[in-house]
């Protein structure tokens, strides 16, 4: 009889405990991370960083092939040091016909490449419309035809001006060329210097997408970057629970190998229902459709990225 007392009072001690247990929901944990790329399409020539390596603020992380900056950057300078003669040129005096001719044989060798560069246009243009050149191809011919089209112009008016007197007014637009030859300069400065890629936050590499040697599009993410503290988790939970949720409540975590006592805090709670994903494998949970639920751990560190966890509401 005793023995009979003491196992119903264990029953109902277990089925105590298991009524009091708050309900769990399964979820996992997500990282929040930072993606870099080069502003510009080049070839990868350095990459001193590797996966799972923690880096800092401004270090060094990749380089692609400046040549093309760098011939930029030199053709830049040497129209600045074109408009700026010229500039002096006619703050002195008017040009001289040898000057002119010159101007004009520069003048047939513009048109000659504005052809080129016009026909280049038409034949990738058609070559897009039928999918067999990429967006990419397409613009860069455009932006060539645009260039030859402003050169063109340039020596033209360069011609016009240098066959006027040395007026005011020609005097100020050659200053203006001047200026906007500066601005090309800081521009393909600016360019060479974003080949180099530098780190804009502190925290791992996550992943490396490509390697040396290999050529990558402009704004195609190279690494990947999780900075400290960027994890959340996800979970889903049923209509009925969602007066009992709000942002700011904190909630508590279990995982296989986790310590005690982990616990984050909702910061994000779905408007819009949505059905279970599967990689949702709770057997309690049988509802059909859900609500998406994020929480911020207070512990990111005793978590891994992809990591399945059991969610419980206080």
């Amino acid at each position: 009889m005793i023995k009979r007392s003491l196992i119903l009072l264990l029953g109902l001690a277990l089925a105590s405990c298991q009524a009091s247990t708050p309900p769990g929901f399964q979820g996992w944990v997500e990282a929040e991370t930072m993606f870099i790329g080069a502003e510009d399409t080049g070839r990868i020539i350095e990459l001193p960083v590797a996966e799972g390596q923690d880096v800092k603020a401004r270090d060094f992380l990749f380089a692609i092939d400046p040549a093309v900056q760098t011939a930029d950057l030199e053709g830049a300078k040497a129209s600045l040091a074109q408009a700026s003669a010229r500039l002096q040129r006619l703050d002195s005096a008017q040009q001289r016909p040898e000057e002119i001719a010159v101007l004009e044989a520069t003048q047939r060798q513009m048109q000659a490449a504005v052809e080129f560069s016009s026909s280049e246009l038409a034949r990738v243009r058609a070559l897009n419309d039928r999918n067999v050149t990429s967006r990419q191809q397409l613009d860069q011919a455009q932006a060539n035809a645009d260039r030859d089209r402003a050169a063109l112009e340039n020596v033209t008016k360069q011609i016009e001006v240098g066959r006027l007197s040395a007026r005011r007014e020609d005097i100020d637009a050659a200053r203006f060329v001047v200026e906007q030859a500066k601005a090309q300069v800081g521009s393909a400065e600016a360019r060479l210097q974003r080949t180099r890629v530098y780190s804009t936050l502190a925290g791992r590499i996550q992943e490396i997408y490509f390697r040396p040697g290999e050529v990558v599009s402009a704004g195609k993410p190279v690494v990947s970057i999780l900075p400290p503290g960027q994890l959340k988790l996800r979970f889903f939970v049923g209509e009925s629970v969602l007066p009992s949720l709000k942002i700011g409540a904190p909630v508590t975590i279990g995982c296989d190998g986790c310590g005690a006592g982990l616990s984050a805090t909702i910061s994000f709670i779905s408007q819009s229902a949505e059905f279970t994903p599967p990689v949702i494998y709770s057997l309690e949970e049988r509802q059909k459709l859900v609500y998406k639920i994020e929480a911020r751990p207070r512990d990111p560190a005793a978590l891994r990225v992809g990591q399945p966890v059991t969610v419980r509401l206080p």
